[in-house]
């Protein structure tokens, strides 16, 4: 600086700051060589802090308003280092500014993957997480102190890289600790938040004076293979109460999956893995049938009808069904299903001929009755 800036230096202060922007959080004055002269004036704005440091030390932290520097304002810079003389020649000191505002819109989120143990399968599960974070300065000392140091300014990106690896460790510890499978995370992630944000809480307090407003987690990613598992679950649940038609869903994966594969092993390998998978979707249909069946009848009262046993029909090159015993049966007498049409049921290992099939058999051997006479006259 030249002989104009020294001048300048050397006349009555105004020392402010006018916050150039959301992202600065702290900013250090500018005066040439540090010094400020006796009588100068500091502008502390809403929503700001002044701290006053010598020769390293903090001197006074000063709450909004318009001071006046002298020796009756600054009582503990009279007796630092270097105050013998008071105020009768320009002293140094460095002027910081802090917002009080609050910080928003900080993200945090892993560098890279953390393992997460499965609590329902034993496995270390390959896993990733993002949120969001807000805070406060709430101690300025130690903002001061333990934050700004010697730098000029410190802005949110400075503070977000420092705060970030210290949010995952909580977030790593709280989710180990919590023992969730990975399909609970999800619907967890509120209170999985708050309870980071309260390992956090305490330990940003005492080393940087901030106080933690919000912590939000948005996401925990998970390997591709689970996330198809999650939304197949999703699926089931959606048609747990149709089990009809999940049944068919089943029924025509099952078909789709045949027909992308049709060398694999010949007709009677198609027939066997078209009978697994419809058995699959049999088991997985009653299974959700079974969760939401209707509750029993009352003591007392009469006991449900027992379940009829359904077949799987294919015929003509197409599968049908499942279709009722009492129906088939009527399909027999009229000649509509012949003894060596293919059936299948739950529990077969796989399609048979009807007339093969103990409760089949035996309406292709029944006699129809006579037609009735003709009524008289």
């Amino acid at each position: 600086m030249g002989f104009f800036d020294k001048l300048k230096g050397e006349l009555i202060d105004i020392v402010e700051w006018i916050e150039s922007g959301p992202d600065v959080i702290a900013y250090r004055f500018e005066r040439y060589g540090n010094e400020i002269k006796n009588g100068a004036k500091l502008t502390v704005r809403e929503g700001q802090w002044a701290g006053f440091v010598n020769e390293g030390s903090l001197a006074d932290v000063f709450e909004p308003g318009m001071y006046t520097l002298t020796t009756e304002n600054l009582p503990v810079l009279s007796t630092l280092k270097g105050w013998a003389h008071g105020f009768r020649s320009p002293f140094k000191a460095e002027v910081y500014f802090i917002t009080r505002r609050h910080i928003t819109d900080l993200g945090w989120g892993t560098a890279s993957p953390f393992y997460l143990p499965e609590p329902k399968t034993g496995a270390d599960i390959e896993v990733t997480a993002r949120g969001t974070f807000s805070f406060v300065i709430a101690n300025p000392e130690i903002f001061i102190r333990n934050v700004i140091g010697t730098q000029g300014r410190i802005t949110k990106a400075d503070l977000q890289s420092r705060l970030r690896d210290r949010i995952v460790t909580h977030l790593i510890d709280t989710v180990g600790e919590a023992g969730l499978s990975v399909f609970e995370l999800a619907s967890r992630y509120r209170d999985l938040g708050e309870l980071v944000a309260t390992h956090c809480r305490d330990e940003f307090m005492v080393d940087f004076g901030l106080e933690i407003q919000r912590l939000s987690i948005l996401n925990i990613g998970l390997p591709e293979e689970y996330r198809e598992m999650m939304r197949e679950v999703n699926r089931m649940r959606m048609l747990s109460g149709q089990t009809q038609t999940y049944q068919a869903i089943a029924q025509a994966d099952a078909m789709k999956a045949m027909a992308a594969n049709p060398g694999g092993g010949g007709a009677a390998g198609d027939m066997m893995g078209m009978g697994m998978g419809l058995a699959m979707a049999n088991q997985m249909a009653q299974g959700f049938g079974q969760q939401h069946a209707a509750p029993a009848a009352p003591a007392g009262g009469p006991p449900p009808p027992p379940p009829q046993t359904a077949f799987h029909v294919y015929q003509n090159g197409q599968q049908v069904g499942p279709v009722a015993v009492n129906a088939l049966a009527a399909q027999i007498q009229n000649g509509q299903l012949a003894a060596d049409t293919l059936v299948w049921k739950n529990g077969m290992a796989g399609w048979t001929p009807a007339g093969q099939v103990p409760e089949l058999a035996g309406f292709f051997g029944a006699t129809p009755p006579p037609p009735p006479p003709p009524p008289v006259g």
